[in-house]
């Protein structure tokens, strides 16, 4: 993995590690209808906390950066929760484990291929979109996300991700 130099090192050369101390992250929350995320704001917790949906883009992906994604709010309007790659070339690898909030139908695990989807949607139903997910994406490549995380939903659960 190449880091950038443009990264600041915390502590690097010490034998045993090192400590942040008093270390915070950014929350972005209350953004509206959609957000294009910033590089700068990598290792940011975005809260989907609009019943309405949001539509996230992803920053053009450098190995190793990361975004966090928790439901905070359930979606219940026509619009989803969506979080989109930058580009039609910027694919999302990984898995994500779905299940129904009643628990009767959970369990189901539906995996990106890194090679066509770009997005993952999550619809308040069947795609899931309800309160108390979380999703954890860090880009592994300059051209791939790397997903993980729990979605949950109604019903029996479908794949949340798209090529579109």
């Amino acid at each position: 993995m190449a880091i950038s130099a443009n990264i600041e090192r915390l502590g690097y050369t010490g034998p045993s590690g090192s400590i942040a101390t008093g270390l915070h992250r950014q929350v972005i929350q209350s953004v509206g209808a959609s957000r294009t995320l910033l590089a700068k704001e990598a290792g940011s917790l975005c809260l989907n906390d609009v019943a309405t949906g949001i539509v996230w883009t992803l920053p053009a992906p450098v190995e190793g950066m990361i975004f966090e994604f928790g439901t905070t709010v359930s979606r219940t309007s026509t619009n989803a929760y969506k979080i989109i790659t930058n580009a039609a070339t910027v694919f999302l690898l990984g898995a994500v484990m779905s299940g129904d909030a009643t628990i009767a139908t959970s369990g189901d695990i539906f995996t990106a291929n890194g090679t066509t989807h770009v997005a993952i949607t999550l619809d308040g139903d069947t795609k899931g979109g309800l309160i108390g997910e979380h999703l954890k994406f860090t880009a592994i490549s300059a051209t791939q996300w790397y997903v993980r995380g729990t979605v949950i939903g109604t019903g029996t659960m479908v794949d949340p991700f798209t090529t579109t």
